[in-house]
């Protein structure tokens, strides 16, 4: 999984103690000193065949400008669920094709920004401004959570950091199968370990580098076994012939491995992409079949199956996941209120109604790590 052939360093950072571990951890990956990273990432995009490939071969690590935790960006006429990202990496070794980082981002090379301390004064100013609200956080919106973990170290400073907060619960979303480091770590239930699912055909097609089914199944009982609660991510939902039976699969496999009453949060959302990751992906993944599918502009310019498609395929999953469990709660990723009620019977009206909804669902859980 890690295979970096180069690493580069602001040299602001080279004493700090999360710089000194990757090194023990990397010293035999060439290392470089460089105040002048941006000129890196501008001779990989403007003189390299594949700048997103090579990039996942190279480690970059350098301060952040301006706030690391940050408010979901959400879509223009959809329900967002008000999560907050954590930026302490963008990018990740896993190369999946429907990837929107590789448009989203000027920047194609795996970069971590180190300064945890900063991002811990950051979710703190959040949880006392309002003591009365539980907030969600986390880091897998613009890197993989765990891939890197085992190296970085973010984990074993930012899951006792939670478990000392009383409003606050981090996230750590992942496709990876590396959950050794985090077993041992005192969580109070405050730190939910999540994974993105989809069949095994779609991982081996298009979830390139990332662990297999079985291998996430495994992680995430073995997290559920240290007292975790769990979260689902069927997200991107991916529509091709034999989905159904599949992805029912997937259901029945988690049914089989894990304890529902663990389980805080599923999410589901269909695939969906701005329009010029379509040219990008065809180009580095000319095997994909899912560009090619019937996607048509949303309200929020990003390209989306039809509407009907959409709600046969997340009725169908709330169907499969009912029948596991009654109780699981289960949302929608930035959908309108209008999907929602086909879906459900209800919606949540907007973001902060699901925000209410989240925060019931969590207190329970919460409680019980105390």
């Amino acid at each position: 999984m890690i295979s970096f052939k180069e690493i580069y360093v602001d040299p602001s950072l080279e004493a700090h103690p999360v710089v000194r571990r990757i090194r023990h951890a990397l010293g035999h990956v060439p290392w470089t000193s460089r105040a002048d990273l941006d000129a890196v990432t501008q001779e990989l995009l403007s003189y390299r065949n594949d700048p997103w490939d090579e990039g996942k071969h190279i480690l970059m690590i350098r301060p952040y400008e301006g706030r690391m935790v940050k408010n979901c960006p959400g879509t223009i006429g959809h329900i967002c669920c008000g999560y907050k990202v954590i930026n302490v990496m963008t990018n990740c070794p896993m190369d999946c094709s429907y990837c929107i980082l590789q448009v989203y981002l000027n920047n194609p090379c795996v970069t971590l920004y180190p300064d945890f301390a900063q991002i811990f004064r950051e979710v703190e100013e959040v949880l006392v401004a309002h003591p009365h609200r539980i907030f969600r956080f986390g880091t897998g919106e613009l890197g993989d959570s765990l891939t890197l973990d085992g190296i970085v170290g973010f984990a074993n400073e930012a899951v006792p950091f939670f478990a000392a907060t009383r409003n606050g619960i981090l996230e750590l979303k992942t496709k990876a199968g590396t959950v050794d480091h985090l077993l041992s770590l005192d969580h109070r239930g405050r730190t939910v370990c999540s994974w993105s699912l989809n069949p095994q055909k779609i991982i081996n097609a298009e979830e390139h580098l990332a662990a297999s089914l079985d291998e996430r199944l495994h992680a995430a009982r073995r997290c559920l076994e240290s007292g975790y609660p769990l979260g689902f991510h069927f997200d991107p939902l991916i529509y091709y012939p034999g989905w159904e039976d599949d992805y029912h699969r997937v259901v029945d496999l988690l049914a089989e491995h894990i304890d529902p009453c663990r389980v805080i949060w599923v999410s589901l959302g269909a695939l969906r992409y701005p329009p010029a990751l379509k040219q990008v992906a065809v180009k580095r993944f000319p095997h994909s079949p899912i560009f090619s599918g019937e996607l048509i502009p949303g309200e929020d310019g990003k390209m989306r199956y039809l509407k009907p498609l959409r709600v046969r395929m997340y009725r169908k999953l709330v169907s499969w996941l009912r029948n596991w469990s009654e109780d699981l709660f289960v949302y929608l990723c930035m959908e309108r209120g209008d999907v929602w009620d086909e879906v459900f019977g209800s919606s949540p009206g907007d973001t902060e109604g699901l925000n209410r909804r989240f925060e019931e669902r969590c207190a329970p859980f919460m409680r019980e790590g105390q």
